[in-house]
């Protein structure tokens, strides 16, 4: 199942009246297709992966999340600004996850929706593998002036440099399916996707 249309109206309505600061989070859904075992944080759609993180640090996973299902994906856009290719990383993906229980997912980046380009991504590699939802997130809500630095948010961060990308526009997650707890997973937990350089 693929919702695109009515998450695309509602996301329109959501925007209007609310201030952008620094303008850096994903503006609007651009498909969403459920796994099995997803179902939390639908009724919150789509305002629930838009914006900044809800994060709860190490030890307990924020529930301001989408669950993906087990290999559900999800494709989200940034609309009047894009992330740029600028020093260190570019992106932070932020999911839920906590010391002990991780829910990965592969990420992919496009500056056009047509063009993908993936990290390479191991679950297995624990947290030195290019995969979103390994390390749990510190920022809720905007970044103040003591935690400006994307090194304090928490998250998984990529770089564009690293898949030949300037500029992207979309980013595409998908549930890998693996899960570190008793085999029990909703899948991949969506909290939010930033851009550490938008640009025009």
């Amino acid at each position: 199942m693929r919702w695109v249309l009515p998450l695309l109206a509602i996301a329109g309505c959501a925007a209007e009246g609310v201030p952008k600061a620094a303008d850096r989070w994903a503006d609007r859904i651009v498909a969403f297709a459920p796994g099995p075992t997803a179902g939390f944080g639908q009724d919150k759609l789509p305002e629930v992966v838009l914006g900044p993180p809800q994060g709860a640090g190490d030890g307990a996973g924020s529930l301001h999340v989408l669950s993906m299902g087990k290999g559900g994906g999800i494709t989200v856009a940034f609309d009047d600004r894009v992330a740029s290719d600028g020093p260190g990383p570019d992106l932070v993906v932020f999911e839920n996850a906590f010391v002990g229980f991780a829910e990965t997912a592969r990420v992919e980046a496009s500056a056009d929706g047509t063009h993908w380009s993936a990290w390479p991504c191991d679950p297995a590699g624990g947290v030195t593998a290019t995969c979103a939802g390994l390390n749990p997130v510190w920022l809720a809500g905007e970044p103040t002036a003591g935690s400006a630095s994307p090194k304090l948010w928490g998250g998984d961060a990529f770089d564009l440099s690293e898949i030949g990308l300037k500029t992207a526009r979309y980013v595409r997650l998908t549930d890998t399916g693996d899960n570190q707890y008793l085999g029990i997973t909703g899948g991949f937990d969506l909290d939010a996707v930033a851009a550490v350089h938008p640009a025009p």
